[in-house]
């Protein structure tokens, strides 16, 4: 059975933007969850990044504000924070999928400044290294069989990102995703953690995420990806979910915005300065450490493209029941 891919149209953007001497030493980086996950990940790539390319004197500290699935930072960029100059706020296709169904509130897309789209990443299908399981079709044999045995654990609620590719899964393996067990935690790092403890039977979670996972010793075995195609570098010898028989995909843009009533010139010292660390030498070794791809978007063609997921989004609650 196929079902429902979120499509992502890749685009190269010119990285000629105004110069800039350098941002602020009051400059921080919110990750809208507990530290581990994928916000986490993203404000410590943006930092280095930026080290490398000159753009900070020192590492942009992380500020961790979890709450609601990113919802609680959201109202503080758009009311606390919606001037602060010196404050980025991490987001990913989750905080997309969020606004879609109307999770943060009274708030929307328009309410924030998106600053840029710094790396691709995707979804994975993960299980502990001591499941029974060693390839997907063997994971959905089971499903098939007895879908109440399985306990998915997830960084996120019902109707979130990782809910979304767990129901994607099941409803591939030609059950209903309301007869799922899905186990929601606050972030992608307790998710992980529960997994690690067999609480639970199958994480649907980030590639980029687990990399630090696993490279720290997490006893992970990841039983799909679910990219359009094999993803290069670390990722090259785990097989796709299409590969195996299931047409799931789940591209995932990790970025910045910040609050929308910083002044323009804000936005673009920062736009320049997140531009130049792009254009580093170091950046793409930096991304490919963490199994992200070149993602780069700006100004009107990020917010293009954020509408237009968001859009996709919606017809995808939809489909599950979540949204009319």
């Amino acid at each position: 059975m196929r079902t429902t891919p979120i499509l992502l149209a890749l685009v190269v953007l010119p990285l000629s933007l105004p110069a800039h001497a350098g941002l602020s030493q009051s400059a921080q980086c919110i990750a809208p969850a507990k530290p581990g996950g994928g916000f986490d990940l993203t404000c410590q790539l943006a930092s280095a990044a930026l080290l490398a390319a000159g753009q900070t004197q020192q590492a942009l500290p992380t500020t961790y504000q979890p709450g609601g699935i990113g919802a609680l930072a959201f109202r503080r960029a758009v009311t606390q924070q919606a001037s602060d100059a010196n404050t980025v706020i991490a987001f990913s296709s989750g905080s997309l999928l969020n606004l879609a169904q109307g999770r943060f509130g009274p708030y929307n897309a328009q309410d924030v400044r998106w600053l840029a789209s710094i790396g691709l990443d995707h979804g994975v299908i993960a299980v502990h290294r001591d499941a029974p399981y060693k390839n997907l079709a063997q994971l959905v044999s089971q499903l098939r069989a007895s879908p109440s045995s399985i306990a998915f654990g997830a960084g996120g609620s019902i109707g979130s990102q990782d809910w979304m590719k767990a129901a994607m899964l099941v409803k591939s393996a030609g059950v209903s995703h309301k007869l799922m067990r899905f186990v929601a935690f606050e972030g992608g790092g307790d998710a992980v953690t529960a997994l690690r403890g067999k609480h639970v039977q199958v994480l649907t979670g980030d590639a980029a995420e687990l990399v630090r996972h696993i490279d720290q010793g997490a006893p992970i075995r990841v039983l799909a990806v679910l990219s359009e195609q094999r993803l290069p570098g670390r990722w090259a010898q785990t097989p796709t979910a299409r590969e195996q028989g299931h047409d799931i995909r789940w591209p995932i843009i990790r970025g910045l915005y910040m609050g929308r009533a910083v002044s323009q010139q804000v936005q673009r010292d920062w736009e320049s300065a997140l531009a130049k660390a792009a254009a580093h030498s170091s950046f793409d070794a930096q991304l490919a450490a963490v199994g992200l791809q070149a993602q780069w978007f700006i100004g009107p063609e990020l917010d293009k493209m954020i509408q237009l997921q968001i859009q996709q989004y919606r017809q995808l609650a939809v489909e599950f029941g979540l949204s009319q």
